[in-house]
């Protein structure tokens, strides 16, 4: 019998809110790009979760568009 685990995040529940920054997200974006071209074609599991996590994100455009060199010394002129 299996027992209930109230603390426990339930699949369809979130599970963390992140709030990130231009640079944050665009090294985020590409973290799970390579990752997902990284994993072999037996982790359809991972594949499917990488690209649910992607389809989260702003459209790949606007991502491209951060200018990651730019953002860095703009945050660490502040």
């Amino acid at each position: 019998m299996a027992t209930e685990h109230p603390d426990l995040i339930a699949p369809d529940e979130t599970a963390f809110r992140l709030e990130l920054t231009p640079a944050q997200l665009k090294v985020t974006h590409s973290a799970l790009r390579a990752l997902l071209s990284d994993f072999g074609h037996d982790e359809p599991d991972v594949h499917r979760v990488i690209r649910e996590v992607l389809a989260k994100l702003p459209e790949e455009a606007s991502i491209r568009s951060i200018d990651l060199a730019a953002e860095l010394k703009r945050a660490t002129s502040i």
